[in-house]
């Protein structure tokens, strides 16, 4: 009897402490998407750039830094001679002035300190101001800040699909075909292909029968739609983690689907198909298959990289929800 109470509250104590931890976890995680979403419209409350915009400039670069921090709130970063201006390092609003530096006072401290998350926002969001308000203006601020087409375009996506959501806090995912469809797949990233020339395998082949539906695995926007030589009828998305999501060999596309458009996870964008290897309209060189390959940009350059973790994961995360 007494071995027994002993176990019963051994069971009891695991259940309290799995029970507890988990929510914690995700109310410290919800509680830093929550402080920037606050500074993002506070910022945008002063400055009138739309929160979107800056939550969108932030976003990009947090993804290309490797040392932030996961409860980082903002990650904005500016160089030293644009911040303080050529010749100064001191913090002191009207000496930044004086030597024409961008660095301005967020939170009401009178000093502009480029580790403060409020007053980097501001910066960046002053910096913009200078061009104006519209869209357009905007984008023409983003590029004479960071020289970058490709930077632009990012930023510019993410802020669509934060203003079509209101929302920041967007982590659900989905596996790129239906799940209750037969398919199979295995680790292929790196394989050797020999149309076109030798070159290495950049993505993973999930096998399938045509007509499967293809979906969105991630929020984000249709950047690229269209036949290519390798990937037959393909499209391309960029999402909130500047990481483009490539998907070829369709046999068409969802009705409506177009370049611009915004997607969220589970979203039908075509079918499983086996066309490219020629022109427009080759098709049956191969099994009918996807292929998913995702590329990282970090500000510079883009790579591909392996996708068949993300995937097991992503379909772990779909068989959980059914």
């Amino acid at each position: 009897m007494y071995t027994r109470s002993i176990h019963s509250l051994y069971i009891v104590l695991i259940l309290m402490f799995c029970l507890s931890n988990t929510p914690v976890e995700a109310q410290e995680q919800e509680t830093v998407y929550d402080k920037r979403l606050a500074l993002y419209k506070k910022t945008a409350a002063l400055t009138q750039i739309p929160w979107y915009y800056i939550a969108a400039v932030d976003q990009y670069e947090r993804q290309i830094y490797k040392d932030i921090e996961d409860d980082q709130v903002i990650s904005i970063r500016f160089p030293s001679d644009l911040w303080y201006g050529a010749g100064n390092n001191s913090m002191d609003i009207k000496k930044i002035e004086f030597f024409d530096g961008k660095g301005k006072d967020g939170n009401g401290d009178n000093k502009a300190d480029p580790s403060d998350g409020e007053d980097a926002l501001y910066t960046m969001a002053s910096f913009l101001q200078e061009y104006g308000h519209t869209e357009e203006d905007i984008k023409i601020g983003l590029w004479n800040y960071y020289k970058r087409d490709l930077t632009v375009q990012t930023i510019k996506n993410t802020a669509k699909v934060f203003k079509k959501f209101n929302d920041i806090y967007l982590t659900d995912r989905d596996f790129p075909l239906a799940i209750n469809h037969t398919y199979s797949y295995r680790n292929t990233w790196g394989d050797r292909r020999g149309f076109g020339g030798n070159r290495i395998h950049e993505g993973t082949d999930i096998f399938a029968d045509y007509g499967t539906p293809v979906k969105s695995t991630t929020y984000g926007v249709v950047e690229l739609k269209g036949w290519n030589l390798y990937g037959g009828w393909r499209i391309g998305i960029r999402d909130i983690y500047n990481i483009y999501h490539y998907y070829a060999h369709l046999a068409g596309y969802q009705d409506g689907v177009k370049v611009g458009q915004i997607v969220k996870p589970g979203d039908v964008l075509g079918k499983v198909g086996s066309t490219g290897y020629g022109p427009p309209g080759t098709s049956g060189k191969f099994p009918p298959h996807l292929h998913y390959g995702m590329y990282k940009d970090n500000g510079y350059s883009e790579w591909s990289f392996d996708p068949y973790p993300y995937l097991k994961k992503w379909e772990r995360m779909a068989k959980n929800k059914n």
